[in-house]
């Protein structure tokens, strides 16, 4: 199957995100989740094999495990005939709706950039935590750490109060006891397909006066999974997310700002089989090449 990294239709264009084409499909909308691939907010040349299909039938997947918690966005994963066959597994048409501005984050273990707060300030986004934990230590329960929604740059962690002033108290309470429910039941489900839900951000919008979630769901893009065997609280776990080539962009000193250093074929071609590692465990199902 060809890599696809860009999509030219004949549709009003709608956005265009790191990842992900979106076009106008007469009321609605058509999200195209291509192959490319961004790494600290860059946006890289090579893209990843079926990495698009991945997304996006693995947010189709969710969708469904979730929507007893909360509607979501999708009308159809069938595309119209009229549109061209690379579309087929890694588009999905969806409804137009506004998008809440926060980031809804909620995280089960301490990595990334809440390890980070965490050793300067003993908390993330004004969450007090315990002394002494390490990389990748699991926290007493689940924390919900909101961000803001950066169109281009880095997201910026808030604190639940500067979320509240942002969207409204009663929306953020909303918010927040989604995501931590979808959490919950998201790293249940993966525990025990031997998968560490370490971390996950979710993006809502509204529709019709609800709260719906939008864009990718539980994603490697969107989550950072780790294997059950392996893990060791202290150091960086294994991961199936995009981990992988970022500890490789660090290995080689980059300066994390474009251009892109070209990414090696090995590189490319183990990145693509995490990412369809952590489809076929978490789905139970066999990933169609």
């Amino acid at each position: 199957m060809d890599v696809i990294t860009e999509t030219s239709l004949s549709l009003p264009s709608y956005k265009r995100g790191k990842v992900r084409d979106t076009y106008e499909l007469e009321e609605n909308l058509l999200m195209v989740s291509t192959d490319r691939l961004s790494a600290f907010d860059v946006v890289f040349n090579e893209g990843i094999p079926y990495k698009g299909i991945v997304l996006n039938e693995l947010s189709l997947f969710w969708f469904n495990e979730m929507r007893n918690i909360v509607k979501n966005h999708l009308v159809t994963a069938d595309i119209p005939s009229s549109l061209p066959s690379f579309l087929n597994r890694r588009s999905m048409v969806v409804v137009k709706a506004k998008p809440v501005l926060i980031e809804c984050v909620v995280r089960g273990y301490l990595s990334g950039s809440a390890l980070s707060e965490y050793n300067k300030k003993g908390s993330v986004c004004g969450i007090r935590l315990p002394s002494g934990l390490l990389n990748s230590s699991r926290l007493p329960e689940p924390i919900f750490t909101p961000s803001t929604k950066a169109e281009t740059g880095h997201d910026v962690n808030i604190t639940e109060g500067e979320a509240k002033k942002i969207v409204g108290k009663d929306r953020a309470e909303e918010l927040k006891e989604h995501s931590l429910r979808i959490y919950e039941k998201a790293s249940d489900m993966a525990r025990k397909r031997g998968i560490i839900l370490a971390d996950t951000k979710f993006e809502f919008g509204e529709y019709d006066g609800e709260i719906i979630l939008i864009d990718e769901l539980l994603t490697p893009d969107s989550s950072r999974y780790w294997p059950v065997d392996g893990y060791e609280e202290g150091k960086n776990q294994r991961s199936f997310d995009k981990q992988y080539v970022r500890d490789y962009l660090e290995g080689i000193g980059w300066n994390k700002e474009p251009p892109p250093p070209t990414l090696p074929p090995v590189v490319i071609r183990n990145t693509s089989d995490r990412y369809i590692e952590a489809y076929e465990r978490l789905t139970g199902k066999k990933f169609k090449r």
